[in-house]
C-alpha cells in the first residue's frame, strides 16, 4: 500500500481501521519518526528513509549519503576559483536539509576568505525565484555562486538570474541536488548531485525485509555523484 502523507510533512493519519492487523512493516519517507506513531503503533517494524538516524525510532533507517554530495558540489564551485556563495535552501524542517546547511557551512568555515548567504524557498519554481531575486539583488556583493537543496529551486534561480540580466554560467553558477530531469531541460544543462531514487527504494525495502526475518540490514549510506554539466564556471 502506497499511502502519501496528506500534508507532506506533519503527522500522518493512520490509514487503517488497524495498522497492526493489516501491516506487516512500514517504510516511511522523510518523515519524523513521531509523526509515525499512529501507524506503527508499538509492534510494526518501521525502516526509516531519509531520517536521522539518531532519533529514528525504526528498526533501521536508510539514507543517502547527502553531506558528500553537498561537500562534492562546495569543493567543485570553491576549485573553480568561487568565494562568495548563496545556499538556496528548502524552507521545510527536515533533517535531510539541515545535513546540507550544516555540511556547506563546515566545508566554507575551513576555506578563508569566503562568504556565505542564506535565503529560503519553498520547494516550488515560483517560490525560488522570487527567493533568489531578492538575494541576488544589491545591496552589498553579489554571490558568484549558488547551491541549491533541490533542482526545481535552481530553475527558479535561472528565471530569477534571466530577470537580473545574469548569464548561467558567465555570471553566475548554479549547482542543485537529484538530478530529475528538469536538470536536462535546463539551458545551459544543470550541475547537479545524482540521488539513485531507484536504489534508495530498493535498500528501504530489503532493510525492511532483513528486520522481518530478524536479520542485521546492509549497513552504510547510499553513494551519491556530483555531474557536472554546464551551469558551472569560474567566476569573472
Amino acid at each position: 500500500v502506497l499511502y502519501p502523507s496528506p500534508e507532506g510533512i506533519g503527522p500522518a493519519r493512520d490509514p487503517f481501521a488497524s495498522a497492526q492487523a493489516a501491516l506487516d512493516g512500514v517504510i516511511a519517507s522523510s518523515m519524523a519518526a513521531d509523526a509515525l506513531t499512529a501507524i506503527r503503533g508499538e509492534a510494526l517494524p518501521l525502516v526509516m528513509l531519509d531520517s536521522d538516524p539518531e532519533g529514528s525510532l525504526g528498526a533501521a533507517t536508510v539514507n543517502l549519503d547527502i553531506a558528500d554530495g553537498i561537500r562534492q558540489a562546495t569543493e567543485h564551485l570553491l576549485a573553480l576559483g568561487h568565494r562568495r556563495f548563496l545556499h538556496l535552501a528548502a524552507d521545510v524542517p527536515s533533517w535531510t536539509f539541515d545535513v546540507r546547511a550544516r555540511e556547506l557551512a563546515a566545508r566554507l568555515s575551513e576555506v578563508p576568505g569566503t562568504s556565505i548567504r542564506t535565503a529560503r524557498s519553498p520547494i516550488h519554481i515560483e517560490g525560488a525565484v522570487t527567493a533568489a531575486e531578492a538575494a541576488l539583488s544589491p545591496p552589498g556583493p553579489r554571490p558568484t555562486a549558488v547551491i541549491c537543496d533541490d533542482d526545481q529551486l535552481a530553475a527558479g534561480t535561472y528565471k530569477a538570474a534571466r530577470r537580473l540580466g545574469l548569464r548561467i554560467p558567465d555570471d553566475l553558477s548554479v549547482t542543485g541536488v537529484d538530478d530529475l530531469a528538469l536538470a536536462t531541460a535546463m539551458d545551459p544543462e544543470l550541475t547537479t548531485v545524482h540521488l539513485n531514487a531507484e536504489l534508495f527504494g530498493e535498500r528501504g525495502m530489503r532493510a525492511l525485509l532483513a528486520v522481518l526475518e530478524g536479520q542485521a540490514p546492509e549497513a552504510g549510506d547510499i553513494p551519491v555523484q556530483l555531474i557536472l554539466r554546464g551551469s558551472t564556471a569560474g567566476p569573472r
